[in-house]
């Protein structure tokens, strides 16, 4: 599979009371098209920090940033709005539905953004709100009427839609309870089998199962890499013995 994000010597640095904080550290590192890629450490190991640098969101202070042959870190912050919008999703722990916009209108927004406003557009909407378990009765609802699990399945909605090539997630089961997380999950996991390319953060074991990828990182540092057949079609206890022992030896 190629390479849909690479980065060279990538350095990120943040300045606390004066003192320059190193988060991430010359990282070499690349995302394979297609892949599940999860990324996993210690509290400040610099998990969200990367997934900013490596989506658009947060420009590096050295180093390099490849979207295939491109080198992103050199983009203005519009041309990195257009980048995203053009070519990433995004899923977040806290869900950023807009409280005064309906459920349908929350999506149709992010869509006609990147899209011309077509008949197709809200077909595709209504398809993929009737495949996440969002019924009719709920597309006029407002977010505050709707339970986490249905605002994080409508979020999921909402960065797909336009059929990103890459699309990002930051602990995204975090906010939920077991049972929406895992409706969550089982949503990732089809797109990964459809062969939506993915990079997600987490700290869950449970959450991290369903990746294809385990990147583990310390102090700004890739220091690990653990592959993993695709969810579902390997023995469930021995894929999740082998992360743990992974883990374990990454002193997680």
């Amino acid at each position: 599979m190629r390479s849909i994000l690479r980065t060279e010597k990538l350095c990120k640095s943040f300045s606390n009371g004066g003192v320059q904080q190193h988060v991430i550290k010359n990282l070499d590192l690349e995302i394979r098209e297609q892949d599940f890629t999860v990324i996993m450490g210690a509290s400040g190991s610099g998990k969200t920090t990367l997934l900013y640098a490596l989506s658009g969101m947060d420009k590096p202070s050295l180093g390099k940033v490849y979207f295939g042959d491109t080198d992103i870190s050199e983009y203005t912050n519009d041309q990195l709005a257009v980048f995203r919008r053009n070519h990433c999703g995004f899923v977040f722990q806290s869900i950023y539905l807009l409280d005064h916009m309906s459920v349908f209108d929350n999506i149709m927004t992010g869509a006609l953004a990147a899209q011309k406003n077509s008949p197709e557009l809200v077909q595709k909407a209504e398809a993929l709100l009737q495949k996440v378990g969002i019924g009719k009765e709920m597309w006029n609802k407002y977010p505050n009427q709707l339970s986490g699990g249905e605002c994080q399945r409508i979020g999921i909605v909402r960065a797909v839609i336009n059929e990103p090539e890459i699309l990002f997630a930051d602990e995204p089961t975090g906010s939920l309870n077991f049972a929406a997380g895992t409706d969550v999950l089982d949503i990732f996991t089809e797109l990964h089998q459809k062969g939506q390319s993915i990079v997600m953060v987490t700290h869950d074991l449970k959450t991290a199962l369903r990746g294809s990828r385990i990147i583990f990182l310390r102090d700004g540092s890739a220091v690990g890499e653990h592959l993993m057949q695709p969810y579902g079609t390997d023995d469930a206890k021995a894929r999740r013995d082998g992360l743990q022992q992974f883990l374990d030896e990454m002193g997680w």
